[in-house]
């Protein structure tokens, strides 16, 4: 099957009971047992509902996976990740990463004993020169967030499987429509199911894929030992969200690459980081590895001023002041002081992140209407 087929299909079959189209939401916590430890399947549901199940072989195939494992949020699933390594292990990430990964690596596991480094993985060289005899795993996101950087996920697995190193990949901003690290090598996918998969912000998950049988085995013993499993409404929010996630991502990545070349064009705008834009450092790498360059568009106004950029981020009417992406509404923001502010102020400024920097989850609304709205604002 195709992806849209997969989209609306895979791990779903009208319910045998009544033949509902629909997954049902299993709203039970418990599930009679014929005798005892024999049962149909699922016996508690930290370990397993139906609804949840249905939405992890959905993920998984949109993937090409294996095996799909689904978490209360996307931090809880790379919560989960980090707890395959041991006290003393070595991660290398990229420099440019969502806040709240940042903050769980270094505020959190760091007192368990796994140790992090940050450098410039859009040049994998920067990775192959950093790993020590205690790397463990590296950890990608491509496109990054906020400021969009590529990273050649092909040649990063290489080297991996030559060093005998988990590669994670965080494929949040692609969504598996646009982009496949599992066909690129990586070992385990991440996502915040929370954005383009659900779609529409109302709800909050995460997932993990893989096609590696052990790996899997692993994660999900990890993820009925700690229990931070989604409820089954959330899994079906989420489901109905993956059905038209074709369709929104096409929107989205239309309007964006519209909005990204409107700001290039603009001489109130100083820098425009979109993987589409041509002049972007990563563009051929993304034209390779991804179908589309995707919806999330960042750039910083001329002047450079922080003070300009709030009060900009402040005047939109179409696009929402909010953090979180990827819902069919356009959102704005401004990382330093939202998504981003638990990362200290020398480290942002060592990776490029401006103060000043704007970032856009440009929506699926009517292109010239949010192109109208961002001229306005800017002023």
């Amino acid at each position: 099957m195709r992806f849209s087929t997969r989209a609306i299909h895979a791990g779903q079959k009208p319910d045998p009971s009544t033949g509902a189209i629909m997954t049902p939401v299993y709203l039970t916590s418990t599930y009679e047992q014929e005798t005892p430890g024999t049962h149909k399947g699922f016996e508690y549901s930290r370990t397993g509902n139906p609804t949840r199940t249905a939405l992890e072989q959905n993920l998984a195939a949109l993937e090409g996976a294996r095996h799909g494992l689904c978490f209360a949020s996307g931090l809880a699933a790379t919560d989960a990740v980090l707890k395959l390594l041991e006290s003393g292990d070595h991660v290398l990430a990229g420099d440019d990463l969502y806040g709240g990964t940042h903050r769980i690596f270094n505020q959190v596991y760091r007192q368990f004993g796994l140790s992090f480094d940050f450098v410039d993985a859009s040049n994998p060289q920067n990775l192959f020169d950093s790993i020590t005899e205690k790397t463990r795993m590296i950890w990608l996101e491509t496109p990054t967030n906020p400021l969009l950087k590529i990273t050649d996920i092909a040649a990063v697995s290489k080297f991996c499987r030559e060093q005998s190193i988990l590669l994670v990949v965080d494929n949040t901003f692609a969504t598996p429509y646009l982009q496949q690290p599992l066909e690129l090598g990586a070992d385990i996918v991440l996502h915040s199911t929370t954005k383009y998969l659900g779609g529409h912000s109302d709800v909050v998950g995460g997932a993990l894929v893989t096609s590696d049988d052990d790996l899997n085995e692993r994660l999900a013993f990890i993820q009925n030992a700690v229990g931070a499993i989604p409820g089954p409404l959330d899994c079906f929010l989420t489901l109905r969200g993956t059905k038209t996630l074709a369709l929104r991502m096409e929107r989205h990545c239309q309007n964006a690459d519209i909005v990204s070349r409107w700001l290039l064009d603009d001489s109130r705008i100083g820098e425009v980081y979109y993987p589409g834009l041509e002049q972007h450092p990563g563009h051929q790498i993304a034209a390779r590895q991804m179908s589309a360059p995707g919806g999330m568009v960042s750039f910083v106004l001329a002047d450079a001023s922080e003070q300009h950029a709030r009060e900009m981020v402040s005047r939109t009417e179409i696009f929402t002041l909010a953090e979180s992406l990827g819902g069919v509404e356009s959102l704005i923001e401004h990382p330093v002081s939202m998504t981003h502010g638990a990362i200290p102020p020398e480290v942002r400024a060592a990776a490029g992140l401006s103060d000043a920097l704007i970032r856009l989850s440009v929506g699926i609304e009517d292109v010239e209407d949010l192109v109208e709205d961002l001229d306005k604002a800017i002023g």
